[in-house]
């Protein structure tokens, strides 16, 4: 058993600012951080709309539906970023004075993604809007946006993803994509739709309006929560929002749904990190997407009684529990196939992996777990809604652009893809099942002409050693609190050598250690979740890692931690 290859990351001097400690100094500093701009997490941080693709048509066109008492349809996505999206935009246009908008959101399983004809077909069962408003999708949507347009509906496009060479004929498409200047590129969904309820306000304050002086910022948690949860690069822009929104949550000012799911995965609302939104409440309103419908979650969100947002967190933790256990399933499954490949030889540089009886909701899931496994980009396949087609779930590595890679597959076989979009490090595509085993082969031949030298070898990136005097509550504390962590900004890591006093098999695959600390005569907790049980049948006498100092609260009681995320044993007893 063997580490990866561990390498410190290395920063000339600690960043200089006043109210940032020494330590946490030098760990912004190793993740680019020069100046007290860069650290910045105070509102005032933030860069203005302007600038903002498509902003100035959408303004103009909400203007124009608030001022005739129009009627607003949101289009959502089923994903936690979608989700966060149409509720901030229903509170946030309720706010600036609209009459309160309604939602839809596609169902995955029978409409697929994004605005789609039967989605404006359903729109006009229900009563025809004025306008539609789609969130955190839309930029592909070039049928849908004809079906609404030839209805005579309106629509105003807000998305984040990458367009394509044809764009919508909407009536405004506010997408930060469209423009690489604006600073805000790496908005969520949820984000984008943020900047346009701001402009919007400021148009209205600037002509004496009502609702420009609604309170927006109070909707902020509903942005930290989206935009931690969609796995966008935490830059700047986005720390600002993320830092904002989780005050706004430990204060107690957020929305009652966000607490109420808080409190179901077990984490103190009044001390919510970032990683307790994208492991705790992120993947409860990605459930109800994943296997029922999304509008559970959404309902979560818009809920002003507590009760009643506590009813709805337990219905979504239920959700969530089936979804585990299903992943499961399909995970170890995933595993069989990677190591009947192993057998066959040398893993491929990009892995396909397909079984018919694979939940379309969760392969998702599964290709992020075996991309973990064994650092490739993976696409896990699984039937989809419709008879012959099958949908995929992309996940990447550093260096390699999954999307980019769809796209010259497309190029090269223009009839192989039904459909695909996504980010550099997600994706989605449909393909007929036919089509699957020549998709496997371009696919392994693009991935293994875009991976960079070296990519495949497994790395992780620590802050070094941390001294034994360090591993106390209040450096935990700092550096759970101290800044918001996610994508493109990881937490921080370090590595080192530990004593061990006592060793034990938690939860089945968990492994608990008591570690002696010699130098300050005292001891911590370690974990090591989903540990391989087989290196550690012996028991260890002392261990090397990879971990991250955090706080364990239980009962009451609140202790430092370590985490580790690798773990081998060096001497046995």
């Amino acid at each position: 058993m063997q580490l990866p290859e561990i390498r410190r990351r290395q920063a000339e001097q600690p960043l200089q600012v006043p109210e940032v400690p020494q330590l946490l100094g030098r760990i912004l500093a190793a993740r680019g951080l020069e100046t007290a701009a860069d650290a910045e997490l105070s509102l005032s941080g933030l860069p203005a709309p302007e600038g903002l693709p498509g902003l100035d048509d959408g303004v103009r066109l909400l203007r124009r539906v608030l001022e005739a008492g129009g009627q607003v349809l949101i289009v959502g996505d089923y994903d936690a970023d979608g989700a966060t999206a149409a509720a901030l935009m229903m509170r946030g246009l309720a706010l600036l004075g609209f009459e309160q908008p309604g939602f839809l959101v596609p169902d995955r399983f029978e409409y697929g993604y994004g605005l789609s004809p039967e989605i404006v077909n359903l729109a006009l069962a229900e009563g025809a809007p004025d306008l539609i408003i789609t969130v955190d999708n839309g930029i592909s949507s070039i049928e849908g946006v004809r079906a609404a347009r030839d209805a005579g509906i309106s629509v105003l496009i807000t998305d984040h993803h990458l367009p394509g060479e044809e764009l919508p004929d909407a009536d405004a498409i506010v997408n930060p994509r469209l423009s690489p200047e604006f600073e805000g590129a790496n908005l969520a969904g949820v984000g984008v739709a943020f900047y346009l309820l701001m402009a919007l306000r400021a148009a209205l304050r600037d002509g004496g309006a009502e609702g420009g002086d609604a309170n927006l910022a109070a909707l902020l948690d509903l942005v930290a929560l989206g935009t931690v949860a969609d796995v966008v690069v935490l830059d700047r822009v986005n720390r600002i929002l993320v830092e904002q929104g989780l005050r706004r949550i430990r204060a107690g000012a957020g929305v009652p749904g966000i607490r109420a799911l808080l409190a179901v995965g077990k984490r103190n609302p009044d001390r919510a990190a970032a990683a307790d939104l994208g492991f705790a409440v992120g993947p409860r309103l990605n459930a109800a997407g994943r296997l029922t419908d999304m509008s559970h979650g959404i309902r979560a969100l818009l809920a002003d009684e507590e009760a009643r947002a506590r009813e709805y967190a337990a219905e979504l933790d239920e959700i969530n529990r089936e979804r585990r256990g299903i992943e499961q399933g399909m995970r170890d499954e995933a595993l069989k196939q990677v190591e009947r490949l192993r057998g066959q030889g040398d893993l491929p540089d990009g892995l396909c992996l397909h079984d018919p009886y694979w939940h379309e909701g969760v392969v998702g899931i599964v290709a992020s777990r075996v991309k973990e496994a064994v650092h490739r980009p993976v696409i896990a396949f699984a039937p989809a809604g419709e008879p012959g087609q099958l949908k995929g779930s992309a996940r990447s590595i550093a260096g390699l652009h999954m999307r980019d890679v769809l796209a010259e597959i497309a190029t090269r076989h223009p009839d192989m893809l039904e459909r695909f979009g996504g980010h550099a490090m997600a994706a989605g595509l449909t393909l007929a099942k036919e089509a699957l085993e020549p998709f496997r082969q371009a696919f392994r031949m693009v991935v293994s002409e875009h991976l960079p030298p070296g990519a495949l070898d497994p790395v992780v990136e620590t802050d070094g050693q941390l001294a034994e005097e360090q591993l106390d509550l209040r450096t935990a504390e700092l550096l759970t609190h101290g800044f918001p962590w996610g994508q493109g900004f990881p937490p921080p890591t370090f590595d080192g050598e530990f004593e061990v006093l006592d060793q034990k098999v938690v939860g089945e695959r968990h492994l608990k250690f008591t570690l002696g600390l010699p130098s300050v005569n005292g001891v911590i907790d370690g974990i090591h979740f989903n540990a391989d049980l087989d290196a550690f049948q012996r028991p260890a006498a002392r261990v090397r890692g990879v971990y991250r100092l955090e706080v364990n609260e239980f009962r009451g009681r609140r202790q430092p931690q370590l985490v580790f995320t690798h773990l081998m044993p060096l001497k046995r007893r």
